[in-house]
C-alpha cells in the first residue's frame, strides 16, 4: 500500500506573511531562511493566486509547528573558535571553543547520538574536546609519522592543525569539520 500525504497545493499570499509574522522575521531573514531571495518573498507576499511549490509545504509545517525554526536556529557565537561537525552535508554538531579559558559550548542538531560530535555527553570539557580533535587525526603513534608531517607542511603533530589540513575526514567515514574563526 502507498502512502499518500496531505501535502499543500498551494499557500496565499496571506499564508506566508502569517508564518513570517509568527517566526519574527523580516522579508530578507525569510528569504535566508527558506533559501530564496528578498525579491521573491517580495513577489509571494503580493500574488493574488496561490504559490505553489516546496515553499507551500514549508509553510504549511511552520504554521502547525513554528518551533522548528528555533530548533535549527544557529546560537550566536559564544567564544572566539566555532568547528562545525558534518555528516556528509548536514550540520551534525556546532562547537564553540575558548582556548585560552578552556572552555567548549555546544549545539547538536540531530538526535542521532552516532552523529553527535561528542556522542551522548551534552556537556564536553575541554578535554573532551582535545580528545574528539584528536580522534579525527591519524594516530600520533602511526608509523612513519613524519611523512605523514611534511606531506601537510606541519612542523609537528597538532590534531587542530591536521584538522585544519584535513577537515578531520577520515577514509572510513563520511564525517568532516569546518573551522569558522
Amino acid at each position: 500500500m502507498q502512502r499518500e500525504y496531505i501535502t499543500p497545493a498551494f499557500v496565499t499570499a496571506e499564508d506566508i506573511k502569517q508564518v513570517r509574522d509568527k517566526l519574527n522575521m523580516t522579508q530578507k531573514e525569510f528569504a535566508e531562511f527558506v533559501g530564496v531571495s528578498k525579491p521573491t518573498v517580495e513577489r509571494w507576499e503580493r500574488k493574488k493566486e496561490g504559490v505553489s511549490g516546496e515553499i507551500a509545504l514549508l509553510v504549511t509545517l511552520l504554521s502547525m509547528r513554528p518551533e522548528l525554526a528555533d530548533e535549527i536556529a544557529l546560537p550566536k557565537k559564544k567564544y572566539p573558535l566555532r568547528l562545525w561537525y558534518y555528516y556528509k552535508n548536514i550540520p551534525c554538531t556546532v562547537i564553540d571553543v575558548d582556548d585560552a579559558r578552556k572552555k567548549v559550548s555546544i549545539v547538536n542538531y540531530t538526535d542521532n547520538f552516532m552523529f553527535r560530535a561528542f556522542g551522548i555527553n551534552e556537556r564536553p570539557t575541554y578535554e573532551d574536546y582535545l580528545a574528539f580533535l584528536e580522534s579525527r587525526c591519524f594516530p600520533r603513534t602511526r608509523d612513519k609519522m613524519k611523512l605523514q608531517l611534511e606531506e601537510f607542511d606541519l612542523p609537528f603533530y597538532d590534531p587542530f592543525l591536521i584538522i585544519e589540513k584535513t577537515e578531520g575526514r577520515m577514509a572510513e567515514d563520511d564525517f568532516r569539520i569546518r573551522i569558522e574563526r
